[in-house]
């Protein structure tokens, strides 16, 4: 169904939604998309380091326990 759109048919939705919201709401609607994209990509960036720090821990402590440690 939304294959067949083309470029005129996008166009015209953009026109559309411009004439129905205006430049004003429509800019300030990207600059929060905006905001919202740079926060997600933060958080998947975040994420990563943390797993990161935690497989290098994991890799760290590969020595056995003694029974002098232990005590």
């Amino acid at each position: 169904m939304l294959n067949n759109i083309g470029l005129p048919g996008l166009l015209l939705i953009a026109v559309v939604v411009l004439v129905l919201f205006g430049r004003g709401k429509i800019s300030s609607l990207m600059g929060e998309v905006g905001k919202g994209i740079t926060a997600f990509k933060k958080g998947v960036d975040d994420g990563k380091a943390e797993l990161e720090e935690q497989t290098a821990e994991a890799a760290r402590d590969v020595t056995p326990e003694t029974e002098k440690d232990k005590v």
